[in-house]
């Protein structure tokens, strides 16, 4: 695997003035996850403190100390955003540039070490960690079921309330903790990373413990439907899933990020979380803004590692403390709207828009046909699961700009229960629950919160877009689709008015504005974002990734259905026993039965047998292909499995 990262090192000769400022490589390092013979130690500590050949000033500050550097140094915004101006605090930038390059490593592994996209794979065990709303779990969704199709096991875990959504598409489910409502209602009332009040703070805490403490089991415990066990062998999360990185170092386990904002620091744009008037400041933004996340849910963390994963606690300025720097990382957005930044290294990649590709299959309503066919395409407003503070405002502002442009319109009522009317207008039709990627290409124009996914299905059908920005990466969206011509510059919330939207109408209606976003729509057609995250996936893989064992399918000692369909036939324990048992050896329920009483779980009592859970072994065993490797065997070459 390669690894760069870059840091900025600033310096000030006697004054302020930027102009000294430089953004520079600092020295190579070994991966963590390689000792000196390049085998992968990913269990060596992820908490051991890098020290400095130089003492500096820093290692004499406190905890505290070093908290009142970021504390000096940012300003959160009104948006929920975090200011960084470093022109204003030019010393403390410097200190904390100073520390971030001393305590935390940074790390270059050479290209050639990066493993082959063709090289043999084995069939893994993985769980997809993603927390978020549907939007942010779409895109996984679509790699999920691609990568099925190479005859891997693969588990998505994210919210109960996705549940049916996740299983309609053919994938295992498992519940994280955390209501996305919930989430979605904190991040809007409070604008972004702080807590406006004590209430708030009991919400938050409330929902980040749900969602880290859900991970292990989300990634150990077997299917809650089938009773089929599951151990994760690689794991692949979002960000906001904190606590992956500590699963993946407990399991000692490769683990993979996606995301739909960027995340890795760089000096060509700041982070998505961040306002920095100055462009020296854009790297140092990733860190102050990984530092107040870290800083809020380091409580949570460290007592997640001590007490449920058996892992030292992580200091506050600890390199390890979450930050996806030093982990191979895919973004999902299209490289012809945000190319790949050049200090981006290889352990980086551009993947592409993930598409579930819903709209294939739905049919709408014979009303909604009759509407959409008997006029000019509209313009589609909606905010999907963004909560409003008067919707009825809102809804009488859009109606009212409609109006004043001549325009129809499909007011998408989303989470936020837009269009609460007593009477539609000819020229409204209010929608629910409609996939965007069938109901974009009708229309001329949309509006909408800016959430990537949307984003991205508007961009892909060609649609000039205004943003309507909430919170978050949202207004990171909105500036991007201005400055590539697609829109208007972004409306906040609290800005929009009539004559704001009536304005973003009428330019998203410009002949030139179409014309670019029909380009740029036409590059998207070209690319397969799902097939590029599936290869990054399998090229970041450790190249010494342990196979499965010889004769197995293996996973925690049931190697495959057969021996499974034994253990549920016998319930000699609540647990699989790590049993070397011969998938052809006609002994297995007396060498089972032997066994048990080395299985630590043996001493406790079995769980009563349910109705589902033999039969749903019989049909694992009869619907199941085995997976069984001939000992010697270095794996297989994964293709997509053939469909007749």
């Amino acid at each position: 695997m390669n690894l760069f990262i870059f840091v900025s090192q600033c310096q000030w000769h006697g004054n302020s003035s930027l102009d000294h400022c430089t953004t520079a490589p600092v020295r190579a390092h070994r991966h963590p996850l390689l000792d000196d013979h390049d085998n992968i130690i990913f269990y060596r500590s992820m908490t051991e403190k890098k020290t400095s050949k130089h003492e500096l000033k820093l290692d004499r500050l406190s905890e505290n100390e070093k908290q009142k550097l970021i504390i000096e140094l940012v300003k959160i915004q009104n948006d929920g955003t975090v200011e960084v101006d470093i022109e204003k605090s030019a010393p403390v930038a410097s200190e904390l540039l100073e520390l971030s390059s001393v305590e935390g490593a940074s790390f270059y592994v050479d290209d050639n070490s990066l493993s082959p996209s063709n090289k043999s794979i084995p069939r893994l065990k993985i769980a997809i960690l993603v927390v978020g709303t549907r939007g942010d779990v779409q895109p996984f969704l679509a790699m999920a079921k691609r990568l099925q199709e190479f005859g891997h096991h693969v588990r998505l875990a994210t919210h109960a309330n996705f549940r049916s959504f996740v299983r309609s598409a053919g994938v295992e489910f498992y519940p994280l903790g955390g209501d996305p409502r919930v989430l979605a209602g904190y991040m809007a009332r409070n604008k972004g990373l702080i807590p406006s009040g004590p209430g708030e703070i009991s919400i938050q805490r409330k929902q980040l413990k749900a969602i880290i403490e859900s991970l292990l089991p989300a990634c150990t415990e077997p299917d809650m439907e089938t009773g089929v066990p599951f151990r994760a062998q690689a794991i692949i999360a979002n960000p906001p899933a904190y606590g992956h990185v500590h699963v993946a170092e407990a399991l000692g386990v490769p683990i993979h990020i996606f995301f739909t904002m960027p995340w890795t620091p760089t000096y060509e744009f700041p982070h998505p979380l961040a306002r920095v008037p100055q462009s020296a400041g854009y790297w140092l933004s990733y860190i102050v803004v990984d530092l107040l996340i870290w800083w809020g849910i380091r409580g949570h963390i460290n007592s997640f590692r001590k007490k449920k994963l058996k892992l030292p606690p992580i200091a506050y300025f600890s390199m390890y403390r979450g930050s996806v720097s030093h982990l191979p990382t895919g973004y999902l957005w299209s490289p012809h709207l945000v190319p790949k930044p050049s200090d981006w290294g290889p352990i980086v990649d551009v993947v592409g828009y993930c598409f579930l590709n819903l709209g294939s299959e739905y049919q709408p309503k014979e009303q909604f046909n009759e509407w959409i066919q008997k006029g000019t395409k509209p313009i589609y407003i909606g905010f999907g699961s963004m909560p409003l503070e008067d919707p009825k405002k809102t809804t009488d502002m859009i109606l009212e700009a409609l109006k004043d442009t001549g325009q129809r319109g499909i007011i998408d009522r989303g989470w936020g229960d837009l269009g609460n009317l007593m009477e539609v207008p000819e020229n409204v039709f209010l929608l629910e629950d409609c996939p965007h990627d069938w109901l974009f290409p009708q229309c001329a124009a949309v509006v909408h919160h800016g959430g990537a996914g949307t984003t991205a299905t508007g961009l892909k059908a060609g649609c000039p877009t205004t943003i309507v920005p909430f919170f978050g990466d949202q207004f990171f969206w909105g500036d991007i689709v201005h400055k590539q011509g697609l829109g208007p510059a972004p409306i906040p919330i609290a800005q929009l008015n009539v004559e704001s939207l009536s304005d973003a109408i009428r330019f998203m209606l410009q002949p030139e504005v179409k014309s670019r976003a029909m380009e740029l729509a036409k590059l998207i057609e070209n690319e397969d974002g799902v097939a590029a995250a599936v290869n990054a996936f399998h090229r970041h893989l450790p190249p010494e990734l342990p196979l499965p064992a010889a004769s197995s399918d293996e996973d925690e000692g049931h190697p495959n259905s057969i021996q499974w369909f034994f253990i549920q036939l016998n319930r000699w324990c609540c647990l699989p026993c790590p049993v070397a048992v011969q998938a052809s050896d006609m002994r297995i329920v007396s060498t089972f039965a032997l066994k048990t009483a080395n299985c630590p779980s043996a001493a406790q009592p079995p769980p009563p047998p349910t109705k589902t859970s033999l039969p749903n072994s019989i049909r694992a065993l009869t619907s199941t292909p085995l997976c069984i490797n001939n000992a010697g065997e270095s794996g297989l070459t994964l293709e997509p499995e053939q469909k007749e």
